[in-house]
């Protein structure tokens, strides 16, 4: 027996090492145990020999009686017999004990002597129902025919005994003893397994009483068992009906893999997924599964268990968490104007997409940022945003400057409120920025148009005015050039009716442009508009020290147009013109062609300035845009003359000339007869 257990322990030791679990050491206690058993086995075996040759030598002499000596000798053997008996069955941990049929114990080892708490003499020789308060005599007494019957029973046992309430389990097994072909009596032996029992007792109750669903399947996904929250989740009656359940009758799609099984190479480790279960009425279910293997002793894979939450309602809340996150981002990136939210540390909490546009930054680019961090940030929406934070006022608003990330200037109306968090305490400012550059352009535009008007209106009146007196300086110098003989008067008088006469058309011209516009289009002479334009400007091209170089092209076909328009387009141009010049230099010349074609009248203002930038030359005739400095201008110019060339069906063209400086160019279709120019 010995070399069979240390053969086993030799061969078994590597495979059991490999196991899953500790079992190495239990091939050492099969070893140590066969080697114990091989002792006691030993020193029986020479006890018997002893009795053997006892029995030899009584038997030798048959008819005499035994000597004293030999009846010591044989109850000296008898009492260490009982002795070696007695100490092997309280080597035990087991509970073991010898009983008749009438309940008297025979003999208990020291696992029953500590149960019961009394020592071997006071338990030997009574009935174990004197200690025993469960199970009850009726029940066992019940039970005893059976056993008669088979002479063996196994099985686990509730007992209670009368000195201590606490129930014990026993893991029992019964055997009967025989004598002379009848039962006189029971030998018992039984495994404390009350620590077990209670484990599984707390593990059952935990798995009844889970809320979230729990289960055992197969690793093909068939369910062995199933806690009364899974069977209600997936809507059945009974956990028979849902374990008597075909593996794929669970899938939304019967036709895929069972979702609760395995793939056979997968070796049982730890799965947390998400998935979808069919419930009873056919609606799919999302549930998040975490799940594991379990092996038996030997190691093998017998089943896997796993729990189920229900995240259906969960994952519809998220859902519509997120679309409502979607409509409100879409919501504020289709405002039109700029919201931001300013905690109370002055710091951009959110920035709508609408920043982009607005000022041309990125909304990360302000967030967790405070206002004063900002480059070029507007003092007016920082004391706007103290003023409401401080709760001095609930509501406010503030008009101020500040710049585009390209450094264009803008005009800004911010509107500020209080903003509360869920427990309604103060968590910051809540700001709308409305951009209304473009309404101030419009208002100052407006207020031009009305300062013009009433510069029109004071001008007509002036050169009305004048008209008179200069009429008069005519009249009387030319009586005083028929009355006065010596040369030197008459060059005087010459040069006073010069000049009278130029103020007098200088007056015309002013007349002539402020006159209000025709109802109609007449027909124009393109050089008569362009001269008179040029008469109405000289004093100011000859003080910035510009030569005008005018070419007029002679047989001209007429144009069909306004001539007040068109000299508003043309004095616009010759502005220009004039500006760049000197911003370049303190000279410079205007040179003014005219030309023509086959259908068209054209008319080319060429300046020798720095020209136009090549990166802004597309957009020089956009409303409100320019180049000049603050003051000089207000971006309204050439798209007006693009409007009235567009009302004529002509067109006006910007472009740099190859020797330098801007060129423009207008265009406008000829009419349908021609005239000298």
């Amino acid at each position: 027996m010995v070399l069979l257990a240390a053969g086993f322990a030799y061969l078994a030791w590597e495979r059991l090492e490999s196991l899953p679990y500790h079992l190495g050491p239990a091939a050492l206690g099969v070893l140590l145990l066969s080697v114990l058993l091989a002792v006691y086995a030993y020193g029986r075996r020479r006890e018997v020999v002893e009795l053997k040759m006892l029995l030899q030598d009584l038997q030798e002499h048959v008819g005499a009686a035994p000597s004293e000596k030999q009846l010591d000798q044989m109850n000296e053997m008898i009492a260490r017999s009982q002795r070696s008996f007695k100490e092997l069955i309280d080597s035990l941990e087991d509970a073991a004990c010898a009983v008749s049929l009438d309940g008297t114990l025979r003999t208990v080892n020291k696992s029953i002597s500590e149960l019961v708490g009394l020592p071997y003499t006071a338990i030997v020789g009574h009935k174990f129902f004197d200690f025993l308060e469960e199970p009850s005599r009726s029940s066992i007494e019940s039970g005893l025919s059976r056993f008669l019957e088979k002479r063996h029973w196994a099985g686990t046992v509730r007992l209670r005994f009368k000195n201590n309430a606490r129930p014990f389990y026993f893991d029992c097994v019964l055997n009967a003893i025989v004598k002379s072909e009848e039962v006189v009596g029971v030998s018992v032996l039984g495994r404390d397994v009350t620590g077990q029992h209670e484990k599984e007792l707390r593990f059952t109750e935990l798995f009844e009483t889970l809320q979230e669903g729990a289960y055992f399947s197969t690793p093909e996904g068939r369910l062995l068992d199933a806690n009364p929250a899974l069977v209600s989740v997936l809507g059945y009656a009974t956990k028979d009906q849902l374990l008597g359940l075909d593996p794929k009758e669970m899938n939304v799609y019967p036709a895929e893999e069972p979702v609760l099984g395995r793939a056979p190479d997968d070796r049982g480790g730890v799965r947390a997924r998400e998935i979808t279960l069919r419930k009873k009425d056919g609606t799919p279910a999302v549930f998040l599964e975490s799940s594991r293997a379990v092996w038996d002793a030997s190691g093998k894979l017998i089943r896997y268990q796993g729990t189920l939450v229900d995240v259906t309602e969960r994952r519809k809340l998220e859902r519509q968490l997120l679309q409502q996150e979607e409509f409100r981002r879409r919501l504020l990136e289709s405002f039109p104007d700029l919201i931001v939210v300013v905690d109370l540390q002055e710091r951009y909490t959110f920035v709508s997409a609408r920043v982009r546009d607005l000022l041309g930054y990125q909304p990360e680019d302000l967030l967790g940022k405070k206002i004063s961090e900002i480059q070029g940030h507007a003092p007016e929406l920082l004391a706007l945003y103290r003023e409401v934070a401080s709760s001095d006022r609930i509501l406010g608003s503030a008009e101020y400057g500040t710049r585009h990330r390209d450094g264009s200037g803008r005009t800004m109306r911010a509107s500020a409120s209080q903003f509360f968090d869920a427990e309604g305490k103060l968590a910051g400012v809540i700001i709308s920025v409305h951009d209304i550059t473009m309404e101030r352009k419009f208002e100052q535009q407006i207020v031009q148009s009305e300062r013009l008007a009433a510069m029109g209106a004071m001008i007509g009146g002036v050169a009305h005015e004048l008209n008179n007196p200069l009429t008069s300086i005519l009249g009387v110098s030319e009586l005083l050039q028929d009355s006065q003989t010596t040369e030197a008067a008459q060059k005087q008088i010459a040069i006073l009716q010069q000049q009278a006469r130029r103020a007098a058309e200088i007056v015309h011209n002013l007349t002539y442009f402020s006159r209000p516009p025709s109802p109609g289009q007449t027909r124009v002479s393109l050089a008569e508009v362009v001269e008179r334009t040029l008469n109405l400007h000289a004093y100011s091209l000859r003080k910035n020290n510009i030569t005008v170089d005018f070419l007029r092209e002679p047989a001209l076909p007429y144009v069909q147009g306004d001539p007040h328009q068109m000299m508003q387009v043309f004095l616009n141009l010759i502005l220009n013109a004039e500006q760049a010049i000197r911003e370049a230099r303190d000279r410079g010349t205007l040179r003014i062609r005219l030309g023509k074609t086959e259908e068209s009248v054209w008319a080319s203002f060429l300046d020798d300035g720095p020209g136009i930038p090549p990166d802004i030359l597309a957009s020089v005739f956009d409303p409100f845009y320019t180049t000049k400095r603050p003051g000089r201008g207000t971006g309204l110019g050439l798209s007006i003359c693009k409007s009235v060339m567009k009302e004529h069906n002509g067109t006006i063209e910007a472009a740099n000339a190859p020797g330098g400086g801007a060129v423009f160019t207008v265009t406008l279709p000829a009419a349908n007869s021609s005239g000298g120019g």
